[in-house]
């Protein structure tokens, strides 16, 4: 099986395009909220969820560059748009636009995270699928994890640069 041993089906998920998947998290990135439609397409419970890594939906075809790309940019206090795909707890998946940002405390400091997640264009995904199992094969050419990820980002950052485009244009070009 690809990149690691997780049950997967193969079988997307979809949700309507009125509907919006929220979720909160700490600064570790540990469940703090989950509204309705994400325990829904996500196939968990409330309980399940709650205090676990968000990282519990990542689907292995999710390039580990582009997570690291959207956590260097919420902690550095910014906003991130970014196209992500997630596995359901049965092993179906679900793709996203996924609208992170930082919340900040009173103190001015972040106190962790918000997701919006939203219907992606299907035409956007025909340009996304094929970049991100791209990525994804760079980060397999190494056996070292660490390795495959700086090969991946330089290949995103090579085909931005190519195209003269920061990550967040790109995502809004498609």
């Amino acid at each position: 099986m690809k990149h690691d041993q997780l049950f997967l089906t193969g079988v997307e998920r979809y949700f309507d395009d009125t509907e919006i998947i929220v979720s909160k998290t700490d600064t570790k990135g540990r469940i703090t909220y989950a509204n309705d439609v994400f325990l829904r397409v996500a196939g968990y419970s409330e309980k399940q969820l709650l205090g676990q890594p968000h990282s519990i939906i990542r689907h292995p075809d999710m390039p580990r560059c582009v997570f690291s790309l959207l956590w260097e940019t919420v902690a550095a206090g910014r906003e991130i748009f970014a196209y992500v795909i997630n596995r359901c707890a049965n092993g179906d998946h679900y793709w996203v636009l996924a609208n992170v940002t930082p919340t900040i405390g009173r103190d001015g400091k972040i106190i962790g995270y918000h997701s919006n997640r939203r219907v992606p264009r299907r035409d956007a995904l025909k340009q996304v699928i094929p970049l991100y199992a791209a990525l994804c094969e760079e980060e397999e050419k190494e056996r070292n994890r660490k390795e495959g990820m700086a090969r991946s980002t330089a290949k995103l950052g090579a085909l931005l640069a190519d195209a003269g485009i920061d990550y967040d244009q790109f995502v809004f070009t498609l």
